[in-house]
């Protein structure tokens, strides 16, 4: 099997959630579902770290506000596991060598991470949590689709992944005067706190 759709659709799959990526297909090759995982990816420290902190973006991914800023720790966090995940599936396959491997699972990573953290400060213009719970489930459970898919059908699910990054990216575009509003909205918000802090009398002043 070429490793290049299964290298596309992880580095999509860890621009979203790369916790779940690195989890699932250790999960995978550990259980003997698919012979394709590197070893690396199949220890159990390994798969216990990837445990507990795909539980924390469980849960800070889907509470408003707070999914921004995890977001954007992760602006370099996502990138850097896809391309590192790519590199390990490319290296052991013989198939296509790991730099590239890692060049484009690193970049489709960045470019979904980028579509993910932007539509979440559109969705986070809305005053309600749905939303945010609603987009942020959508997005855990095409993850886990999609890289389960890939083990068994790479070339399908790298088109799908390939559409899904298109779609976002053209959402995206829209959704960007929304964006704007809502950082200006931010700024100005913490502006205002500046200047009441600001205009604060001392205690006992």
């Amino acid at each position: 099997m070429s490793v290049l759709p299964l290298v596309f659709t992880s580095g999509w799959a860890s621009g979203i959630n790369a916790y779940a990526v690195v989890l699932l297909l250790g999960l995978f090759g550990a259980t003997g579902v698919s012979d394709e995982v590197p070893a690396s990816l199949q220890r159990a420290d390994v798969l216990v770290v990837a445990g507990v902190l795909f539980l924390c973006e469980l849960v800070a991914d889907k509470i408003p506000y707070v999914d921004s800023v995890w977001d954007s720790v992760h602006t370099v966090v996502r990138p850097l596991a896809g391309a590192v995940v790519a590199a390990l599936l490319a290296g052991g396959s013989g198939s296509l060598p790991e730099l590239a491997g890692g060049a484009i699972g690193g970049s489709t990573a960045l470019l979904s991470h980028l579509v993910k953290a932007g539509t979440r400060m559109a969705v986070n213009t809305s005053p309600e949590p749905f939303s945010n719970i609603a987009v942020s489930t959508a997005e855990d459970l095409g993850v886990a689709a999609l890289v389960a898919f890939a083990l068994f059908h790479p070339w399908i699910a790298a088109g799908l992944a390939a559409a899904l990054l298109l779609l976002g990216l053209v959402t995206l575009a829209f959704l960007a005067s929304r964006i704007r509003r809502f950082r200006r909205r931010r700024a100005q918000r913490r502006e205002e706190k500046r200047l009441a802090g600001s205009a604060s009398p001392w205690p006992g002043g």
